[in-house]
């Protein structure tokens, strides 16, 4: 049985750690989490997966990051899989990245930073009933 994924992306390692931590309390063993701190990172952690055979279901990624913002990352994203549920995490996206998301990459939902645990959780959940 292939293992369903939730795939976290963020220049800031504590952010990583804080979405990993409150996805773990919340949903346990029901997904592995995985996390890069860039985009280029991600995309390899992506094949990774993929090749391995597992299910990413889900990206949240920060939308300010060194070298792509997160608009064009998760455009790139769904060009190869489109299947995948994007989020947007941000605490300084522009209304137009967040639109061209919406857009060019089926973007399920914008969170503004800070964030709260309950807006995590619903958007995570509402994310995987849209599959």
């Amino acid at each position: 049985m292939s293992k369903n994924v939730i795939l976290c992306v963020d220049d800031e390692k504590i952010i990583l750690d804080s979405l990993k931590t409150q996805l773990k309390e919340k949903f346990g063993n029901d997904f592995s989490y995985e996390t890069a701190e860039n985009a280029n990172d991600a995309e390899e952690v992506l094949n990774e997966l993929t090749t391995e055979g597992c299910n990413v279901l889900i990206i949240v990624s920060d939308w300010l990051m060194p070298g792509i913002k997160g608009d064009e990352f998760l455009i790139n994203i769904h060009k190869k899989f489109p299947g995948i549920v994007k989020i947007m995490l941000t605490g300084q996206a522009k209304e137009e990245a967040i639109e061209r998301a919406v857009k060019e990459a089926n973007l399920h939902k914008c969170l503004h930073k800070p964030w709260t645990a309950d807006e995590l959780f619903e958007t995570i959940k509402s994310g995987i009933h849209k599959l």
